[in-house]
């Protein structure tokens, strides 16, 4: 007999009891209940994956449940909060428990290295899609926002760039002759939690890199009414980045591909000594408007566009 909607629940999702002092009620009520201390905001992100949107049909559920936690966490980190709790919702063309195994333990080892409740969420019949609502804590009036770059301010990148873009044209077909790393970065992405957590007070502005560093810091730039130059020398692009753009020559690729889920932010130079490790300074906020690129010492303009699910 397939499990009821409340059995799947139970089995797969309902184990862990609260880590969190915040977390008042978590999973069996018709809500759940949070407490939010004094002093700080909460902070809600929500992201959805659909089967051969953003991912393929065949990809493995371990890697679907944690990259589809790791994308919410990227977002709470670039707003410096800590990651609480989170909802899951599952849209299920059939009850595979096996692969709902998976899912769970990838999901569910990633919450658990986080410290966060999984607190709700919902199940129903449909085509694979699965949605995540995670919360998180950010003291009162410091959280990041797109609005505070001012000119003169440098731009700093976490991590490397392009790499989760490799990854997915290898599997579109691309030979790579180092694989591991790009799909490694595409399938099971490190949201960079420490470092959100270390930027309130230090950062102007953050923004995390999921469609596109050109398309995301364009964001940036609009909202703080300012422009930028990047410097081509100064990108972090790992060795198979770099044979892909020898071999291509699509030097615009780690710009523009998604799924880096890294964190670009901004940085007054007086605070330049307060940046965490692991950060590149890749370039440097302008009063004109626009997105350029130094290429030893040639300016090109780039389009800075996101990718538009309806576009």
């Amino acid at each position: 007999m397939p499990l009821s909607e409340f059995s799947l629940i139970e089995r797969f999702f309902g184990q862990d009891p609260p880590r969190n002092p915040e977390t008042h009620l978590g999973i069996g009520d018709d809500c759940a209940l949070l407490a939010i201390p004094d002093g700080y905001q909460l902070a809600v992100t929500t992201d959805t994956m659909v089967e051969n949107v953003h991912f393929f049909a065949a990809a493995e559920p371990a890697w679907l449940g944690h990259k589809l936690l790791a994308v919410n966490l990227s977002d709470l980190a670039s707003m410096g909060a800590k990651p609480v709790a989170a909802t899951l919702a599952l849209t299920l063309p059939k009850v595979d428990e096996n692969w709902l195994a998976a899912f769970s333990q990838g999901f569910l080892g990633l919450a658990r290295s986080y410290g966060i409740d999984l607190i709700g969420g919902d199940t129903t019949a449909g085509p694979l899609t699965l949605t995540v609502q995670a919360m998180g804590l950010v003291k009162q009036n410091l959280a990041l926002r797109r609005s505070g770059a001012k000119p003169g301010d440098f731009i700093y990148l976490t991590g490397q760039l392009g790499d989760a873009g490799l990854g997915l044209k290898i599997c579109q077909g691309y030979a790579c002759h180092l694989p591991d790393l790009p799909l490694r970065r595409l399938h099971r992405p490190t949201p960079r939690v420490a470092t959100g957590l270390a930027l309130p007070g230090v950062a102007t502005a953050c923004i995390d890199v999921s469609d596109g560093l050109a398309g995301d810091l364009g964001h940036i730039l609009k909202q703080s009414q300012a422009g930028a130059c990047l410097d081509w020398q100064a990108l972090p692009l790992s060795e198979p980045v770099r044979a892909y753009i020898d071999d291509t020559g699509d030097w615009a690729m780690p710009l523009t591909a998604g799924d880096d889920y890294e964190l670009c932010f901004t940085v007054n130079p007086k605070d330049a000594d307060k940046i965490p490790e692991g950060c590149h300074k890749i370039g440097i906020i302008e009063p004109a408007p626009g997105l350029r690129l130094d290429k030893s010492g040639f300016i090109q303009t780039l389009t800075a566009s996101a990718y538009e699910h309806f576009s």
